[in-house]
């Protein structure tokens, strides 16, 4: 057999767009040629066209894989938006490959981009990286505190591909992916070559990119105003889905134990909410119904073509921020801030645009088939009792000092202050959500740093000796251990007494100190919930406790949050979550907090965490999302974020994501309500299939 180079080649798409294929396989390649680690490599034929299969081979190997290089220095992709691979998991486990561009410097850090894709065994997807394309111009110009921006130099250089990487991550399971049809292909999804000059100001007076035009943009406050006739029109010729009663519970179906309120219930081997009328219910949410939308505007103004003056009309929307969990504001303290959606729903709604927000909200929710105001919501909003809502829940308390997480540390959930803040805030619900029947309950805490089944162990080790949690680290430590003697031993460590161990702040070997660590962290995490439910039984007998919208999490952690929450609530930034499970033995109700999609066609600079072609893309991995979370017998809702879209210039953080059900002007994407709909008139036969 004679062996051939790999080549590509430019091919013709029927659409009249191009696909640049990568990668022949369907003529014999010397695949030991190819340079890998940690991985055997073959070729295989799969369905008509040559495979090439992927196996670990070492359990040691940080980073098993195999480079794809370029034929001669590099691929030209510049005419690209994507490079994909169909990918298929012929193993038996579960599997993540991940494919990695390199531009020239191939470091994997400044000069790359990645995605993934997850796969049940037999599960056949398309890996997506998308390419991203810088303007010429935009070197010359200075963005700050955005995510994602409308101009700027590549982080590739897309003319200039020298590799592809296909890898996945240590470990012992066994995995075995077959891939093929490695191709660049799609438009490049860049706001503008061709940068204007002068560029800024970049925004104009609604809070929208200048410097484009696309689908459903506003250009005028008559467009705005005439958009309200035009969606009552099409609310009362979609009034929301048949056979739901006033909560969305489903009244074609059995009719179950009626509390008054939402309860769990396992009905024919899937898990479900019960409405307070006894009617299967199936919480299909969206977090932040709410007109507040700020971006900070200090060292920015000239970013800006409208900022009212002081006293001026619209003037009212200025107000202070501090909140910044990272990015350019973190820690500059008291920044100015404008809010170009809640003036835009003044121009729109006129002086009583808070009542006509809200009913509109309310109206458009039940259209669309969304029977939850979930997370981040509006009081005034979801207390006007329409549609079923859940409460965020966020208390103060001492932090574990040495705790690390996204948005806040862990709490010392052994200080007695933390029971103490957790009832302190509970106790504003009192004679408003508590007790409510439209109330399906709290989502306590947000994304908290939850870490390996060791991490808060360790880092109570860490803490200094005031630490309550430290305190009772070292005691039952002291139960256990016949002397300080017997723990060094056991610890490898040289600590001459128990009151030193206290004094320590020294991490411990963790392989060592395992069994203790991991008893000590299922302590904390158990600690941790039962106080929290006790209190909300205490305040709210009748509403369900959610759980902490887990973003981390590890077996520990999800255990004990099952022994004690009525439901687990994770947040899912996936294309699919058919296939999630909780660990062996445990079976539970979950609910999905937040998930999105976002894309780059209707002039917003930054997709989220999962990306979309565009809007048509993203109606429908939206739709296979929520299809798939339907169908999975323990995932009793599942609540978009967010229902319109952050700000262009970004939040407090930075964020500016293009993940909303409304734009920034309050106009609907018609592409993702129509998804909406279609999969809400079907969502609770699709859920009651076996």
């Amino acid at each position: 057999m004679k062996w051939l180079p790999l080549v590509c080649m430019l091919v013709a798409c029927s659409s009249g767009a191009q696909t640049l294929t990568l990668f022949d396989l369907s003529r014999p390649v010397d695949v030991n040629a190819l340079p890998h680690r940690g991985v055997k490599l073959s070729q295989h034929m799969w369905g008509g066209e040559g495979v090439l299969r992927i196996e670990r081979a070492s359990s040691e190997e940080k980073w098993p894989g195999v480079n794809l290089k370029a034929p001669g220095k590099s691929w030209d992709l510049s005419q690209f938006g994507y490079v994909k691979v169909d990918v298929r998991n012929v193993g038996a486990a579960r599997g993540r490959l991940s494919c990695r561009v390199d531009g020239p410097r191939k470091d994997g850090k400044t000069e790359s981009v990645t995605e993934h894709v997850e796969l049940a065994p037999g599960e056949t997807q398309t890996l997506q990286v998308w390419l991203p394309h810088g303007a010429p111009k935009a070197a010359g110009l200075e963005f700050i505190a955005m995510r994602g921006v409308p101009v700027a130099p590549s982080k590739i250089d897309t003319a200039a591909v020298p590799q592809l990487i296909l890898f996945t991550v240590k470990g012992k399971e066994q995995f075995k992916f077959e891939v093929t049809n490695i191709r660049a292909e799609g438009a490049p999804a860049c706001f503008s070559r061709n940068v204007p000059d002068p560029f800024f100001p970049m925004i104009d007076e609604y809070g929208q990119y200048m410097h484009k035009e696309w689908p459903g943009k506003t250009h005028s406050v008559a467009e705005m105003r005439a958009r309200i006739d035009e969606e009552a029109k099409e609310l009362a010729a979609y009034p929301g889905p048949d056979n739901r009663n006033k909560y969305g519970g489903y009244t074609a179906g059995p009719r179950l134990k009626a509390t008054g309120f939402f309860r769990t219930q396992k009905y024919n081997g899937k898990w479900w909410l019960v409405d307070p009328e006894g009617r299967l219910f199936w919480s299909n949410g969206i977090d932040g119904v709410r007109a507040q939308n700020h971006t900070p505007i200090d060292e920015r103004e000239h970013y800006f073509a409208f900022l009212p003056e002081k006293g001026a009309p619209f003037s009212e929307f200025y107000s202070r921020g501090s909140w910044s969990s990272k990015g350019y504001y973190k820690d500059k303290g008291r920044y100015r801030q404008y809010d170009f959606t809640r003036a835009n729903l003044l121009r729109k709604y006129g002086e009583d645009w808070e009542g006509d927000f809200a009913d509109v909200s309310h109206r458009r929710m039940r259209s669309w088939g969304i029977n939850t105001v979930a997370n981040w919501s509006d009081e005034k909003i979801y207390l006007k009792r329409r549609t079923p809502y859940v409460v965020a829940v966020h208390y103060g308390s001492p932090d574990l000092k040495a705790s690390e997480g996204m948005w806040k540390k862990f709490s010392d959930v052994f200080d007695p202050r933390f029971r103490e803040g957790v009832a302190k805030r509970l106790a504003n619900e009192v004679g408003k959500t508590a007790g409510d029947p439209w109330c399906l309950g709290y989502f306590i805490d947000n994304e908290l740093g939850w870490g390996s089944e060791t991490s808060l162990a360790v880092a109570t080790l860490q803490c200094p000796p005031t630490q309550k949690a430290k305190m009772v680290f070292v005691d039952e430590l002291k139960a256990g251990y016949d002397g300080i003697a017997a723990l060094n031993t056991a610890w490898g460590t040289a600590h001459v007494s128990w009151d030193a161990l206290l004094k320590s702040t020294d991490a411990p070997d963790e392989v060592k100190a395992r069994n203790d660590l991991r008893r000590f962290y299922a302590r904390t995490a158990l600690t941790y919930f039962q106080t929290i439910r006790e209190e909300v039984k205490r305040i709210a007998p009748n509403q369900l406790y959610l759980g902490c919208r887990f973003s981390n999490k590890n077996d520990i952690a999800v255990r004990a949050a099952a022994r004690v929450c009525d439901v687990v609530s994770v947040n899912r930034y996936r294309y699919s979550v058919a296939e999630d499970s909780l660990p062996q033995g445990v079976d539970v109700p979950m609910i999905i907090g937040e998930f999105h999609f976002g894309a780059l066609d209707r002039g917003m600079f930054h997709t989220g965490l999962r990306k979309a072609r565009d809007q048509e893309h993203r109606a429908e991995l939206y739709a296979e999302y929520l299809r798939g979370a339907l169908q999975h017998p323990q995932y009793v809702g599942a609540h978009w974020f967010i229902y319109k879209d952050q700000a262009a210039t970004g939040r407090g953080d930075g964020e500016n994501y293009q993940i909303g059900f409304v734009d920034g002007c309050d106009t609907p994407y018609p592409e993702i309500i129509a998804k909406s709909r279609e999969v809400a008139a079907t969502m609770y036969e699709l859920r009651l299939e076996n």
